[in-house]
């Protein structure tokens, strides 16, 4: 894909979206589409949704591109609208449920996955109750904090660290069983 060479600084870019430059408005959508609809892919295995949820995320992008202030990374930008709206459709759809417990102690042995495959830990993630895995990546890939997906969730924190431990201890487990299979002792 060729982009006119007007488009080359992302300041410029930013700014002509602003103005409604619809070849502005294209550049950047196909610039971050890929890796938007992967952030919106984690928290939702199908693919339709997860691109409906892409598409919708870029509608509020383009919308609110006046209130983007250059300040950090504009993609980051993009990145924390694409998953308020993957949480937001998780919510309206009530596909997330969590369950009020106590956190354990921490698990151990993620040194078991050297063997695994990209694609095969994303259908381990996908393969998680949806709260596990939406706590999971928020907190494990996205990088928030138990205070910030508590907020985002309207959870309390200790929901937040059991949904993490769970996944990790049902990730833990299937890469224990992998792990026995891969070196034939099953």
């Amino acid at each position: 894909m060729k982009i006119i060479s007007l488009f080359r600084n992302e300041r410029t870019l930013v700014e002509k979206a602003r103005a409604g430059q619809r070849e502005a408005q294209k550049a950047l959508y196909e610039s971050l589409a890929p890796t938007m609809l992967a952030v919106c892919r984690r928290y939702i295995p199908d693919l339709h949704f997860a691109e409906d949820v892409m598409i919708s995320g870029f509608v509020k992008v383009f919308q609110g591109l006046d209130s983007y202030r250059f300040e950090g990374s504009f993609e980051g930008w993009v990145r924390r609208i694409m998953v308020r709206q993957a949480i937001d459709f998780l919510r309206k759809k009530q596909f997330v449920e969590f369950e009020e417990t106590p956190p354990e102690p921490p698990v151990q042995g993620w040194e078991s996955a050297d063997f695994l495959e990209l694609q095969e830990i994303e259908k381990m993630i996908d393969a998680l109750p949806e709260g596990y895995r939406t706590v999971f990546v928020l907190y494990a890939v996205e990088g928030y904090t138990h205070p910030e997906i508590a907020d985002m969730l309207n959870i309390s924190e200790s929901t937040s660290k059991s949904q993490l431990f769970k996944a990790r201890k049902r990730l833990q487990d299937h890469l224990e069983a992998q792990q026995k299979t891969h070196y034939g002792t099953r």
